[in-house]
């Protein structure tokens, strides 16, 4: 019995374990074996068509029959003013000289808002059992059309005032994501790279501030991570990086030489690629972008930038793969098997911390 149940009571599920919805690398396999094995699958659906969300989730629910989480992004339609575009472009210029590239682009695509009236549509269709949201909060009305719906919402809270926004507004859950959790940092406001509260700061924070299970995320992973957040009054976990080493996951062979061979050091925060602040492993790219430190071009516009250096450099000059700070903690397993091995691992320690 878990210290706190009302995640697994909310969820349906036996270990408060969330797999994270990590867009490029979560595949309805990976969600599908953490389900089956008691914890809680997610889809990152941000990005992606809506029929590929379609065809990902008639997949998973071929593969299981539990409840799991679509995530999405909660942005407006991107930006980007001349002077921001051109002070970037020259940035990147020498870059692009580098390879062989040519000039920077000059125009930036136009893009959609991360969440509209479509994507909602396709939520009543698909009627998942949880819609997650980081970045903020959609409107009102589009709440309670989810909630009318019988939809569950989560939401990502990097600060105790993101919480409190996130309970007053109707979630059902919050994730207190820490400073030091992979891939883009949740808060509701574009942030530096600088900036952010860790997680053994911020979990007992949010849990304070608000009236619903609280899951932590950032720096977890392993089973002792676990029992600190629970002990901390998180309900549960969303763990991600641990994640990527099983073979489920899609993360590209390269990404997983280079997580078996990094250390806990070699992560950064970085605004170089996406136009919003991410960890992911160090490269010089992003280590020099970071000491010019320029507005970007608008979240997800700064892709068409960046997105040409990532296909043309080798690997260890410029790169974008996310992961966190427990990144030495992953194992080459499979995710049920990974997934007993967390659950285990955590009674363990919760044992040890309260000697009989």
């Amino acid at each position: 019995m878990w210290p706190d149940t009302r995640l697994c009571d909310l969820l349906g599920i036996e270990h408060p374990i969330i797999q994270a919805p990590m867009t490029g690398t979560c595949t309805p396999a990976l969600a599908a074996a953490v389900c089956n094995a008691g914890g809680f699958g997610s889809l990152g659906c941000a990005e992606k068509p809506l029929d590929r969300i379609r065809r990902e989730v008639a997949e998973l629910r071929s593969l299981t029959d539990r409840p799991f989480n679509l995530n999405f992004f909660t942005v407006d339609a991107p930006r980007t003013d001349p002077q921001t575009l051109a002070r970037t472009r020259d940035r990147l210029k020498p870059w692009y000289d580098r390879f062989g590239l040519g000039a920077p682009p000059d125009r930036l695509p136009d893009l959609k808002p991360g969440f509209d009236a479509e994507k909602l549509d396709l939520m009543l269709e698909l009627r998942p059992r949880v819609v997650s949201f980081h970045f903020g909060i959609p409107d009102a009305s589009v709440l309670t059309v989810l909630k009318g719906a019988g939809i569950l919402l989560i939401g990502t809270a990097t600060t105790a005032a993101e919480a409190r926004a996130l309970d007053r507004a109707g979630f059902d859950a919050i994730i207190a994501q820490g400073w030091e959790a992979g891939g883009h940092r949740g808060s509701h406001r574009v942030t530096q790279p600088h900036e952010g509260v860790g997680t053994m700061a911020l979990v007992p924070q949010i849990a304070d501030a608000v009236s619903v299970p609280v899951i932590a995320a950032g720096g977890i992973g392993d089973g002792r991570g676990i029992a600190a957040a629970l002990a901390l009054g998180a309900a549960g976990v969303q763990m991600g990086t641990a994640f990527l080493r099983c073979p489920e996951a899609a993360t590209a062979t390269a990404w997983r030489d280079r997580l078996r061979a990094a250390t806990e050091a070699d992560t950064m925060a970085t605004d170089a690629f996406s136009g919003r602040c991410a960890r992911a492993l160090s490269s010089r790219f992003a280590e020099e972008m970071a000491q010019h430190h320029d507005p970007r071009p608008g979240f997800i516009q700064m892709y068409a930038l960046s997105g040409p250096l990532l296909d043309a450099a080798p690997d260890e000059e410029v790169s974008f793969h996310l992961c966190g700070q427990a990144l030495t903690l992953g194992r080459d397993i499979g995710a049920a098997e990974l997934m007993a091995q967390l659950a285990r691992d955590t009674r363990d320690s919760l044992a040890r911390l309260s000697p009989r």
